[in-house]
């Protein structure tokens, strides 16, 4: 289980964005929610653990170049991918991005805090961080692993 695990959501859709963040809320996640990558960027700490909910296509920088950049400073958030579109060119950008998750919006909001859940834990087991608690009776932490080496190969 999750106890309070810090969320970032960056979508310049403010109703889906809106949306997202009370879903992530009300199940108790603190979040922070962002209009463009430029304004997470700007209130970003590298040195905080998270997950990232990120839009695809927003104006200025991508939600593609916000991963890159995040990469190129060695920031490993996991991230989750939302967008309007779900074509075959956008879930190739998705997958480029080593989501965890894609999910076309409106977002089924279960599914969303199930993959959230899945992230952290994968993350965790991956020495990113120790915000959460694992309730190892919902889910065997091996097969988080073997899902893991599934992803690498």
């Amino acid at each position: 289980m999750v106890i309070s695990r810090l969320v970032f959501v960056v979508d310049d859709d403010r109703s889906a964005r809106r949306g997202i963040a009370r879903l992530l809320r009300t199940a108790g996640h603190d979040v922070r929610a962002f209009a463009s990558a430029e304004e997470f960027l700007d209130d970003f700490d590298p040195e905080t653990f998270g997950c990232l909910v990120l839009d695809v296509r927003m104006p200025g920088m991508s939600g593609q170049e916000l991963q890159a950049e995040l990469a190129a400073r060695g920031v490993g958030l996991p991230i989750i991918v939302v967008s309007a579109d779900d074509d075959s060119e956008t879930r190739k950008t998705a997958h480029k991005m080593n989501a965890a998750a894609f999910f076309r919006k409106p977002v089924d909001g279960s599914a969303l805090l199930d993959a959230i859940e899945w992230a952290a834990r994968w993350n965790h087991m991956n020495g990113g961080g120790d915000e959460i608690e694992i309730d190892e009776s919902s889910e065997p932490l091996h097969q988080l692993k073997e899902d893991r080496n599934e992803h690498r190969n």
